[in-house]
């Protein structure tokens, strides 16, 4: 097919001030405290962003009222230098496993006390018609920027204050 897309992925990088393990503790431990609010799929604005920490574990939201969203899966678990997720949420904002694109963060140490975070969002041409507009979705500064960028305000900040 000629208008067929191929290997269509977002990279994003950022260092955050603080050593891999402390970054890896609050990306997987501490999501609902850097992820963004708007970020979600359940019909309440109200919601705790969770993660599973183990290979197979969840990636969802837990609604006010109880309600559970899943966002995807953990296929990956290696503590603290990398885990892979499932991105199971299609183009209408909803949870379908058939999409299954992947997310990738890797926390690689840089200096002595500093954390190279290295996110890949790939296999976005599984969403057909709609993969452009997704991948522009994903590589906007409310993308994986913003999301990346938050999550640096978080551990550096609590980084901090330990």
């Amino acid at each position: 097919m000629e208008n067929e897309v191929k290997n269509l992925l977002v990279r994003r990088a950022i260092t955050i001030h603080a050593p891999p393990e402390h970054v890896f503790d609050v990306f997987a431990n501490r999501l609902d405290l850097w992820w963004p609010r708007s970020h979600h799929i359940g019909k309440s604005p109200s919601f705790k962003a969770k993660l599973e920490p183990k290979l197979g574990g969840r990636w969802y939201e837990v609604s006010d009222d109880g309600t559970e969203c899943d966002w995807g899966r953990v296929l990956v678990w290696s503590p603290p230098r990398r885990i892979v997720l499932t991105w199971d949420i299609n183009a209408q904002w909803q949870h379908d496993p058939s999409i299954a694109n992947e997310v990738e963060v890797a926390f690689t140490p840089e200096g002595s006390a500093a954390t190279r975070v290295e996110l890949e969002h790939r296999k976005i041409e599984r969403y057909g018609d709609q993969a452009q507009a997704m991948y522009g979705v994903f590589s906007s500064d409310g993308g994986w920027t913003g999301i990346l960028q938050m999550l640096a305000s978080v551990a550096e900040g609590s980084r901090a204050r330990a």
